[in-house]
């Protein structure tokens, strides 16, 4: 008798050291930190639909996770082989397996991303900067900027989206819903473009399409801010003569390969947007104005000005008539041989 319960005393005692050290071991295997050498911080993304495999190999890749086959025991064990959000994720170095499933399945650790538009860029070349940044479907970007339904459903009376893209400084998660992105860009716009510029627009009988037409035409010009206003004061001058406004920026927008320095033969495409060919301003904007642009626009410089060409310095020449302008544009073919500079968008002036 006395040797059955000195045996069972054995097993159980065996049995409790068995307990604990498998414990111990679970333990390790689910909690202890994966620590990243001479790094303090890791990062992968997730992409929408990315299969957990495809994550694990990122993990692994980075050096993230100890041991691959434990760190999905620990992620079947959770239960977070089929739930993962997608983001950008940056884990701190000393993370366990179980925080990093956690942190995936739950979307904790992911950053905002953020993404710097600049005045000036067409829509095209904003999907580009999203895409990269952020991940999204840059066709599907334009595809919605394009969408004549889905504009009007914004309140725009206006042939696309075009020009109500407002240049900011964004913070998206990666990966965001395309028309999350650009109904927020057009709600941003109604926001800056307040009561006070809508009364300014009746009172030049324009509609808010013509003013960020004529706001991106000049965005498109101006290198020099203080030549905003006196740039759309020589277009508003030829609008009111029934020039045409003759604006390289429009030809570089119906470019396929643009932007470029222009050709003459680039000025013969036949396109509405084509403001050599046709007087009036353009159907719809060209490119997506900052604010600065849409003041010159409302408000632009009361001169006599009708021509202007580039001086070879960032700035322009400007001339009351024809006579004027020709010498102008002699002395920057002057210029530009004498400095072997390209002539960039100008192939010559209005």
């Amino acid at each position: 008798m006395l040797e059955f319960w000195s045996r069972f005393r054995v097993l159980i005692l065996l049995t409790a050291v068995v307990i604990i050290a498998g414990a111990a071991v679970l333990s390790w295997i689910f909690f202890a930190p994966n620590t990243f050498a001479g790094e303090s911080e890791k990062t992968i993304y997730v992409s929408k639909g990315q299969n957990f495999a495809s994550i694990v190999d990122s993990l692994e890749a980075s050096g993230m996770i100890r041991s691959r086959a434990l760190f999905v025991f620990v992620a079947k064990i959770i239960g977070g082989t089929r739930h993962v959000r997608s983001g950008k994720y940056v884990f701190p170095s000393g993370i366990s397996n179980a925080d990093i499933v956690r942190w995936l399945r739950w979307g904790r650790g992911t950053v905002l991303i953020s993404v710097t538009i600049r005045e000036g860029l067409t829509s095209r070349a904003q999907a580009k900067l999203f895409a990269r940044a952020v991940g999204i479907d840059s066709a599907r970007y334009m595809g919605l900027v394009h969408d004549e339904m889905f504009v009007q459903s914004l309140g725009n009376d206006a042939p696309s989206l075009e020009g109500y893209l407002v240049p900011d400084t964004y913070r998206f998660p990666w990966q965001p819903d395309e028309k999350e992105i650009v109904e927020h860009q057009v709600r941003l716009f109604k926001e800056m473009y307040n009561d006070s510029l809508r009364s300014r627009a009746a009172t030049l009988g324009w509609s808010t399409n013509q003013v960020l037409t004529m706001a991106s035409i000049v965005e498109g010009e101006v290198v020099l801010g203080e030549e905003r206003p006196i740039i759309s004061g020589v277009y508003h001058n030829r609008l009111r003569k029934g020039m045409r406004l003759e604006a390289d920026p429009t030809i570089q927008f119906i470019l396929e390969d643009g932007p470029r320095r222009l050709l003459y033969s680039d000025l013969r495409r036949d396109s509405p947007y084509n403001t050599y060919l046709y007087a009036g301003l353009p159907p719809g904007p060209i490119n997506n104005p900052g604010m600065a642009s849409i003041l010159a626009a409302l408000y632009p410089e009361d001169n006599d000005y009708l021509y202007f060409v580039a001086n070879g310095q960032g700035g322009h020449w400007f001339s009351k008539n024809y006579a004027s302008h020709e010498k102008n544009v002699k002395k920057y073919r002057r210029v530009r041989s004498e400095y072997q500079l390209s002539a960039g968008p100008h192939v010559f002036g209005r």
